[in-house]
């Protein structure tokens, strides 16, 4: 009865559902093979993928309501007490637009050649509204949108709504960077460091399938090397573009 207790217990903490909380960063590089990776080798393990904003996804880990967290960094940010925090990228901020925008013929952006263009920006509770912020230092753009993570900002640069900012993790790689439907440039003069980092709560015991599925994010940012640039490095551009 013992051993049947046990083995029940551990069939439990194996199939039991993973919440990961993400502001959408870098989910093509990283969130999707991660989690395709995770479903092969945990098939009645269930993942529920939730987007929401850092301060969300920070209270939910706190609380027990999410397992785990992909959040942006700017360099100096420290995590919030009682949580853990492994980086897995690294980049920089980048301007998100279309090939065909006045902006893409630059080879790197400025603050003023950013203002000429409708805004998407990201809503408060996103790092990337931080940072935008503190760049424009109060300035305004001749237009803004304000929306929910990098996926609707991509989308909203593809119809040809505005330029955005977002790290370039988040812009390398995307579908629609590869159909050259969007691209991206440097902010000229802008040094700011920006990273992904998974977040989990500290616990004296962790669920056996959000241990794994841990591990397994934190192999795949060791397999990219922290960064997912490649041949489309700062201030290069996309071959063909």
């Amino acid at each position: 009865m013992d051993r049947l207790r046990a083995a029940a217990g551990e069939q439990h903490r194996i199939s039991r559902m993973v919440r990961v909380g993400t502001v959408n960063a870098a989910t093509v590089p990283l969130l999707i093979p991660v989690l395709r990776e995770f479903r092969a080798t945990h098939p009645v393990t269930q993942v529920e993928v939730v987007a929401a904003r850092q301060a969300e996804i920070d209270r939910a880990l706190a609380e027990g309501g999410f397992d785990l967290g992909l959040v942006n960094q700017l360099d100096g940010d420290d995590p919030p007490a009682g949580l853990d925090s492994t980086e897995l990228l690294r980049g920089r901020p980048v301007v998100c637009l279309r090939p065909d925008s006045p902006l893409a013929a630059l080879d790197a952006v400025s603050v003023d050649d950013l203002l000429t263009q409708p805004l998407i920006a990201m809503r408060s509770g996103y790092v990337m509204h931080r940072f935008v912020h503190r760049l424009l230092a109060g300035r305004l753009p001749s237009f803004s949108y304000s929306t929910d993570g990098a996926e609707m900002g991509k989308l909203m640069v593809a119809e040809g709504l505005g330029v955005t900012v977002l790290p370039d993790f988040s812009v390398v790689g995307d579908p629609l960077e590869r159909q050259g439907t969007i691209t991206h440039r440097t902010l000229a003069g802008d040094t700011t460091g920006v990273r992904l980092t998974l977040r989990r709560r500290r616990a004296e015991s962790v669920p056996l399938a959000a241990g794994e599925l841990h591990e397994a994010f934190v192999r795949r940012g060791c397999e990219l090397g922290g960064s997912v640039r490649g041949a489309t490095g700062p201030g290069a551009r996309p071959a063909g573009r």
